[in-house]
């Protein structure tokens, strides 16, 4: 099966009004491309649940901080199409940045609350560039059903939230991070990392599943996290941004263990920013509490 690769909203929507006529489901899977086995699990989660998918690639201007990173991003286009076409998917939104910004574009879409910290404090602007192409996307595919990887945590946040704040009838599935034989969370940006780079990488996700399992246990959060902090520069990695353990709901601070929480973290290996979360089980100790309530 080969998979037809659309340009111009006008078509997408002429093609998704045929499909609508004949009564099937359809799904969204947004990405940027430079696809690899997180995206299209993605997508198969995405067939698994809808009779036909759109898969969108647009490298978004708006969501970039800096210009040498956004001319950096990988773009792979045909590389893309072919790995769809070996999964099934149905269509490749691919819009040139001139359509979907044209002359005049004069419109933002600001998400607050879970956009505010973690990456929104290191890359200002960033889930406002988010917001307004996933709303556009949204719109422009009129999908029932979108799908996002838990690997982007706060972003999956902000795509729901805004989902529900302006009513877009669409139901937003979130993915399971996927990852390396050897743990770290595939990316795109993973491809930047030089040989040495990739050999220290995983033990970004190695400490924060560690961590994990402390907070789970019951210890300190402070003494965990200042731990960890200092495994991951230990490990090799320049610099970390943030470790943070959020509520896994809706991303509010939390200063004990007492509900299902997400440890985050964002940190600098050499030119390469990586991103990582982990879940953190409720501490036994607020089990049982719970139990005997």
């Amino acid at each position: 099966m080969s998979t037809a690769i659309v340009r111009i909203v006008s078509e997408l929507r002429s093609i998704v009004a045929a499909w609508r006529r004949e009564g099937l489901k359809i799904a969204v899977v947004p990405t940027m491309g430079a696809l690899h086995e997180g995206h299209l699990s993605l997508v198969r989660a995405a067939l698994a649940k809808a009779d036909r998918v759109i898969v969108t690639l647009f490298v978004n201007p708006r969501q970039f901080n800096n210009a040498a990173d956004l001319a950096a991003y990988p773009r792979t286009e045909h590389d893309d199409a072919a790995k769809l076409a070996s999964v099934g998917a149905h269509i490749l939104y691919a819009p040139n940045a001139a359509d979907m910004y044209p002359p005049g574009f004069a419109t933002t879409v600001s998400v607050g609350d879970v956009s505010e910290g973690l990456c929104g404090t290191f890359r200002p602007g960033h889930f406002d560039g988010v917001a307004t192409v996933v709303t556009k996307l949204l719109l422009q595919s009129g999908a029932d059903l979108a799908f996002f990887g838990e690997k982007d945590f706060q972003q999956l946040h902000v795509v729901r939230r805004l989902v529900r704040d302006l009513d877009i009838p669409i139901q937003i599935i979130a993915g399971p991070t996927v990852r390396e034989t050897d743990g770290l969370a595939l990316s795109s940006r993973n491809t930047r990392l030089s040989l040495t780079e990739r050999h220290r990488a995983p033990r970004l996700a190695e400490i924060l599943v560690q961590t994990a399992n402390q907070l789970s246990s019951g210890v300190s959060i402070k003494g965990a996290l200042t731990d960890a902090r200092e495994a991951i520069l230990a490990a090799g990695f320049s610099k970390v941004e943030y470790l943070e353990l959020r509520a896994d709901n809706d991303l509010a601070s939390i200063l004990r263990v007492d509900r299902p929480a997400r440890l985050l973290v964002a940190a600098w290996l050499g030119q390469t920013r990586l991103i990582d979360n982990v879940q953190v089980n409720l501490a036994r100790s607020a089990m049982a509490q719970q139990a005997a309530a």
